[in-house]
């Protein structure tokens, strides 16, 4: 506690000591300024002045006059020229006190702001580099690494038993811990253990979690950083970082570092506008020598972890540095019922709560994204004071999570109200009468916090490995389905199908020119990437087909989507019946159920 407020002081002291200065400063100015050198000369005529005293300046003749009365009070002035004022003192009968030419005090004008100066940087850069656990001062230490050490040898870390839905990756992780608790048995094979793993996969899928998990089954320390603790402004000290980093890690070896998000630091090389004197370079250079370079990192195992293990150098996923890639792709339903198991311990859950059935509805979604909708069913249930969570909880969060938070309290006039319950009923139909999508869930007419007047949200009974053309298809067919129900009923159309409009093309397009789904076409890979480009790489997209094909290309996009209107509408006017009892029915309840939904095909 002393030495932050050791700190403090210096800088309060300092601040007393300029105000003091300016302080002083403004009072000799303005007691210079309240005496005249007309009230000096009229002082001398009057003959109250006893003692003049002159101080010239080194920049003669300017100087600064001192006048002392009879009793003995002292008033001074400057003057521009100091002859005439002590010209005045003589013919007034006082003879002036000239004092030596005052220099000023070198140590005091240049040596002295300089140190102030310097203190005052000293210790802006000491608290802009923060302080470390125990409170000193890091201002040398900016070159050190960053990483967190864990210590797990009391079995409190966190283990494969909290985390789910990756039993395959766990399967594989497995013998790093065991390696990591037996050496000898691997050693006396001559078994090599890979260096380094990295793990591949969306955001939330549980990277950070099995990396953890690695280190707190083994029982050895635990090294964690991120790939943008490495970069700095200053060159060299994302390398010096790496090596500090290993040389931790040396010393408590057998260990696991843990890099997350090390695209950061480990992009393609000759890719960014410094060559290879760009700092990342540079430290990504002295992460490859430390992997597998000359030195000797014995029972120290890196993990990675990146959602764009496209744009990484091919040197650090060679083998002898990440030598094995673990894929932790988004879990499938049997893994979403086991994930929701484990978050859902601390939650007391109502009878009529399904596990099961949420793991159904939440295609998709990963691990975080489970988490995320648990919490906000037990926040909702918290608001309406309830002590456990009910499914309705769960409805309301997974239309939160998924869609956005309704609003209920935005004003809709009752025209747009029935324009919108009939788009998201031919959304609905179509979910239901083709095979291979939907079935329907939820229904509904509120506003959302997208800014979409209503939605409409499949229940799928199944995860899909593979999209098939007829799936591709169906889908365009239940997306032009809003804006064909609002063509058949008002004869003119809205902006409210925008989105679908541009969802509905951009799946066409893909059929065309990335699945080979067009006979015209053919097996031919005609897409354009849409991934960011590197400054330095690929700085334009260019297209590896002529022109021609690309009006072809733009026929065949047209012509799928016009089929699958052509089907669609077909449909609608089958169900026109079904068309009007939906929207009235969501004209009066605003949204709906499966339940509630279907019944109106009986």
């Amino acid at each position: 506690m002393n030495k932050p407020l050791k700190g403090q002081g210096f800088f309060i002291l300092l601040l007393l000591i300029v105000l003091i200065g300016l302080g002083l400063t403004l009072t000799t100015q303005t007691s210079a300024a309240s005496y005249t050198y007309q009230d000096y000369l009229e002082d001398l005529k009057e003959g109250t002045v006893s003692r003049v005293i002159i101080r010239q300046n080194e920049e003669a003749p300017t100087g600064q006059v001192s006048v002392v009365d009879k009793k003995d009070s002292v008033q001074t002035f400057n003057v521009v020229n100091t002859e005439t004022a002590w010209q005045a003192a003589m013919d007034a009968g006082i003879s002036p006190e000239v004092m030596d030419i005052s220099k000023p005090n070198w140590f005091m004008t240049e040596i002295l702001p300089m140190i102030l100066i310097f203190v005052v940087m000293f210790f802006m850069f000491n608290m802009m580099m923060g302080r470390g656990s125990s409170g000193d001062n890091k201002m040398m230490n900016f070159g050190k690494s960053r990483a967190k050490m864990t210590l797990n040898l009391d079995g409190k870390g966190t283990t494969f038993k909290e985390v789910a839905g990756v039993a395959e990756e766990k399967e594989e992780l497995q013998e790093i811990v065991d390696f990591l608790k037996n050496p000898k048995k691997y050693i006396q094979v001559g078994a090599k253990i890979p260096k380094g793993v990295i793990l591949v996969g969306p955001p939330g899928t549980g990277k950070t979690l099995l990396a953890k998990a690695v280190a707190g089954e083994a029982g050895v320390p635990f090294f964690s950083t991120s790939g943008s603790d490495f970069a700095e402004m200053f060159v060299g000290v994302g390398a010096s970082r790496v090596r500090d980093l290993f040389e931790q890690a040396k010393r408590n070896a057998p260990c696991i570092i843990f890099i997350d998000e090390i695209d950061a630091v480990a992009r393609l090389r000759g890719t960014g506008m410094g060559g290879g004197h760009d700092e990342r370079e540079q430290t990504l250079n002295q992460l490859l020598v430390e992997m597998d370079g000359f030195g000797v990192n014995e029972g120290i195992i890196v993990m990675a972890a990146t959602n764009r293990v496209d744009i990484l150098d091919p040197a650090i996923l060679r083998p002898g540095r990440f030598d094995r890639k673990v894929y932790v792709n988004r879990p499938d339903v049997k893994g979403r019922e086991e994930i929701l198991a484990v978050h859902a311990k601390n939650k007391p859950l109502a009878e009529d709560v399904d596990l099961k059935r949420v793991a159904q509805t939440t295609a998709g979604f990963t691990g975080a994204d489970l988490e995320n909708l648990l919490n906000e069913a037990a926040l909702n249930a918290a608001k309406e004071d309830r002590a456990f969570v009910k499914e309705e909880d769960i409805k309301r969060s997974l239309i939160k999570v998924g869609i956005g938070m309704e609003k209920k309290s935005r004003v809709v006039s009752e025209k747009e109200r029935r324009i919108t319950a009939y788009h998201e009923a031919g959304h609905a139909i179509l979910f239901h009468v083709l095979p291979d999508v939907g079935p329907v869930y939820t229904v509904s007419i509120i506003p959302t916090g997208s800014s979409a007047a209503g939605y409409t949200m499949p229940l799928p009974e199944r995860d899909e490995m593979y999209m098939t053309k007829g799936i591709m298809l169906q889908n365009i067919m239940v997306g032009l389905g809003g804006r064909i129900a609002e063509e058949m009923m008002f004869d003119d159309v809205t902006t409210g199908a925008s989105q679908d409009i541009k969802q509905v093309t951009r799946t066409a397009r893909s059929m065309v020119t990335k699945y080979g789904f067009s006979d015209k076409i053919g097996l031919v890979n005609c897409e354009v990437s849409e991934d960011e480009v590197f400054l330095g790489r690929d700085y334009g997209h260019t297209r590896n087909y002529s022109d021609a094909v690309a009006n072809s290309i733009d026929e065949e996009v047209r012509a799928i989507i016009d089929e699958c209107y052509g089907k669609a509408k077909q449909l609608l006017e089958e169900h026109k019946a079904v068309l009007d009892a939906c929207a009235e029915l969501l004209l009066e309840k605003e949204r709906i159920t499966k339940d509630e939904f279907e019944a109106l095909f009986v």
